[in-house]
């Protein structure tokens, strides 16, 4: 309770300070303090969000709990700390650029919110959304009456009805969205089913939320919540008819391409900021405006792309954070006192996810989707979030919602959202399934069969080199032709902007297809230019996914496409100067991930330039490919793969046979060990050098190729190598390491050329010449041959009755 004036009004503060030296304290002027809160609360949140990150936590759970942390809950229950740092003075202050940035944040939600896939969604969208909001809405008023006859008595009953049933019906659109990514169920019917539902859970919350601020005005009369709604109908009327053929018209002028015209970037920001003004005015909050203008902004084109660009990265870095700090200063769970208030908040908690998930479930089971997934369901749907904090705030504020009240709700929010992505990775995990293919490697009896290879990219560094690689693939004979799905790699972000363009994978299938002639990635446009030139398919393909995890999208692909082989860069790149530079353990170990669950063959191509920086033309390519052989499974492939680039007329292939002096094997003594998909290290059988089967599987291919050469001696060569020690191998290769490729099996039976390697799946000879003291102009590809003997625990599970996706291109 205040005692006086200044406790309960203190005196406004100045914007910015003289300095220590004036021995001024800078933390007593507003613009000092703003930038150690904003400063503070992103560190700290961000801090949360990594220890979240194990647990598969959207970054909105880290900062919530940031918030209450900071909060008089936590933290802030030190008086010292949160008067220096949270100022009840600077409340205003940081309240209002919170807002500012909950402002364009809720711009870019309804960005993000597409309203014809909302007229367009199926029978059992809308009934589990419509079911979703009555459900809980209705236990909310349940909920409301047993509030307000313990924690909440004497509040208004009417708006605490209607806010405590909009509090426990909402779906948290955005957080879905991302919890949905992560857990790659985004192109899964569930979540279909589920984003669709809560689009339509979205717009009905506003409105809704719209009558709860409409009747929680302080005047008396009823006819002003009527005016309120009907104001705030026209306003939307006004939008639509009067404001969106303005943003259509500047959306229109804005090609994709080229640059959009700061001034309409401007403009819009500035609709954004007017609009809110209005609805502001009108007594629905200033929020309510922001969203509709991010609505009816046309999502076709490069303009909403560009605006969000624009605003995403200081809006949710900087300033979102701010809001739940500002929501966190008013929690303080140390009120939540006694048994009754505790019961209260197993009620509110319970009357949520009962409410939610059984409605769901009960909905989605009648529309006949399968229990699993209509438990799914149901969890995913009971997501909270922002949205959820924005209206406990609003009834904060309008005096709806006491202390109590509002920490129960709170802590019900962060609840339910914290256990959506376990317990849906518990229940549900999509079974992907395949139909069996045939041809998994290079190596075939027919080799006048189709030859498809997912190439895989990260940056446009990575694309000169592969597609010289493709260039001299693809051969020249009346054989089988070449097919390629160049698919480019990216990380999924914490940015709207992620979500957005995963939102297109809905379309197509996890990873989507760019089947846009005018695809804004410029990347792509690189493979088509070659594809024109060529008689080579190609079909470009993006995966948007957590980089621990992309490797599954890799490997379905690759099934799903039936590729031969998998084509992936290597974890370093060649700077300047030579040295390796690596880009990262994430890429290393999806290398490995791969290895390990490939359903064909692999080929990690150490770039150091093949063919130079720049695309060569046809005519042009001119590369000397060598082809170290030293028998086994993955020499094998290499040779093949060797075979099929020498009917290109530019290529010279020269592979050299290593062959032990008698009565030796090429491991030298040395126990040879494999690394295997597990990391568990396991024993090769080198008694002999290597087993009979293998043995005679070489000799065949060798006999092959030697016949092979006889036809084409212009174009194939060979040279076999006594070797005696293990250098006399690495003197071999280092002869080697003026040509232009380099093909080599990723586990033959040599003893390892280097003592310690950081990338040992590479083997025991990759790893020798992926080094920088090899080369630095040689490229390398280390190949491993598809062993289904190893493929023990396949992504894909395959069934003779699975129809066809290939979705090969017709030429």
């Amino acid at each position: 309770m205040a005692t006086g004036n200044a406790s309960s009004c203190p005196a406004p503060m100045k914007a910015t300070s003289n300095g220590a030296f004036q021995h001024e304290n800078p933390l007593d002027y507003a613009l000092p303090l703003l930038i150690l809160q904003i400063c503070l609360v992103v560190a700290f949140t961000r801090f949360l969000a990594f220890l979240c990150r194990p647990l598969r936590q959207p970054r909105v759970i880290a900062e919530i709990i940031g918030g209450i942390l900071l909060g008089p809950s936590a933290i802030g229950r030190n008086e010292k700390f949160l008067n220096a740092v949270f100022p009840k003075k600077s409340i205003t202050v940081l309240d209002t650029l919170a807002n500012i940035g909950l402002l364009f944040f809720l711009f870019l939600v309804g960005l993000e919110l597409d309203m014809r896939a909302i007229r367009r969604s199926g029978h059992k969208a809308l009934g589990i959304a419509l079911c979703g909001i009555t459900v809980p809405f209705v236990l909310g008023i349940g909920t409301s009456l047993a509030l307000r006859a313990t924690v909440s008595k004497g509040a208004e009953p009417v708006s605490f009805l209607v806010f405590m049933g909009v509090a426990l019906s909402i779906t948290a659109f955005p957080v879905l969205a991302r919890i949905l990514a992560e857990l790659k169920l985004l192109t899964t019917d569930v979540g279909r089913i589920a984003m669709s539902a809560a689009a339509v859970n979205d717009v009905a919350a506003w409105i809704l939320l719209a009558l709860a601020i409409a009747l929680s005005g302080s005047n008396s009369s009823p006819l002003v919540p009527l005016w309120v709604l009907l104001s705030g109908a026209a306003f939307v009327i006004f939008a639509i008819f009067a404001i969106r053929p303005l943003l259509v018209a500047m959306a229109n002028r804005s090609p994709e391409g080229e640059p959009v015209k700061e001034v309409y970037i401007c403009i819009t920001l500035t609709l954004v900021l007017a609009c809110s003004f209005v609805t502001d005015t009108i007594g629905i909050h200033a929020l309510f405006g922001a969203f509709v203008v991010g609505t009816i902004i046309p999502k076709e084109g490069s303009f909403s792309g560009v605006l969000i660009e624009k605003i995403e990265d200081l809006v949710s870095g900087l300033f979102l954070p701010l809001y739940f700090v500002s929501s966190g200063l008013k929690t303080d769970v140390a009120t939540i006192r006694g048994g009754l208030s505790w019961a209260m908040l197993v009620l509110v908690i319970l009357n949520a996810c009962f409410g939610k998930i059984v409605g769901t479930i009960v909905v989605s089971l009648l529309c006949k989707v399968p229990s699993r997934e209509a438990l799914a369901l149901g969890f995913l749907m009971n997501t909270k979030g922002l949205v959820e904090l924005i209206v406990l705030n609003i009834g904060k504020d309008r005096k709806v919602l006491n202390d109590q009240a509002f920490a129960i709700c709170v802590l019900m929010a962060l609840f339910t959202t914290f256990i959506t992505t376990p317990i849906v990775m518990a229940v549900y995990k999509p079974a992907r399934r395949g139909a069996p293919y045939k041809h998994r490697t290079i190596q075939r009896r027919d080799p006048d069969t189709e030859l498809r290879l997912l190439a895989c990219f990260h940056t446009s560094r990575n694309i000169p080199t592969l597609i010289n690689l493709v260039e001299s693939s693809r051969g020249t004979r009346k054989r089988g032709k070449l097919c390629i799905y160049a698919m480019h790699l990216m990380e999924l972000s914490e940015r709207s902007s992620a979500i957005t363009m995963v939102h297109k994978a809905r379309k197509n299938g996890m990873p989507f297809w760019n089947k846009k002639q005018d695809d804004k990635d410029h990347m792509i446009i690189a493979f088509q230019a070659y594809e024109k030139l060529s008689s080579v398919n190609i079909r470009p393909m993006t995966a948007i996914s957590a980089l621990n995890s992309i490797h599954e999208d890799i490997c379905t692909s690759a099934h799903q496409k039936r590729a031969a082989m998998i084509i992936l860069p290597f974890h370093k790149h060649q700077r300047v100067d030579g040295s390796m530079e690596s880009l990262g353990h994430s890429f290393h170990l999806m290398n490995q991930l791969v290895l390990s669950h490939a359903p064909c063959s692999v080929g990690i191509l150490v770039d150091r330039g093949l063919g130079g920086t720049s695309q060569v033309q046809a005519s042009d390519v001119s590369y000397k490919v060598v082809v170290a052989f030293f028998g086994g499974r993955d020499d094998r492939e290499a040779l093949c793969y060797g075979m099929r680039m020498a009917e290109h007329p530019g290529i010279l292939l020269n592979v050299v046979k290593f062959v032990p002096a008698p009565g030796t094997s090429l491991a030298f003594g040395a126990k040879l060990v494999g690394v295997s998909s597990n990391k568990d290290k396991k024993a090769m059988d080198v008694a002999d050098g290597s087993n009979y089967d293998d043995r005679k599987q070489d000799d065949q291919l060798w006999s092959e190729f030697l016949s092979a050469c006889s036809n084409s001696q212009e174009s194939m060569k060979h040279e076999q190598k006594l070797v005696e020690t293990k250098g006399d191998i690495e003197t071999a290769l280092k002869e080697m390491n003026r040509s232009s490729l380099i093909l080599v099996g990723r586990m033959p039976s040599v003893a390892p050329l280097v003592s310690k390697s950081d990338c040992p799946e590479l083997g025991p000879v990759g790893s020798y010449m992926a080094s920088s003291d090899f080369s630095t102009v040689t490229s390398v590809m280390v190949i491993q041959q598809y062993n289904p003997s190893t493929d023990i625990h396949p992504l894909v599970m395959e069934e003779s009755d699975f129809p066809d996706m290939s979705d090969t291109p017709r030429s």
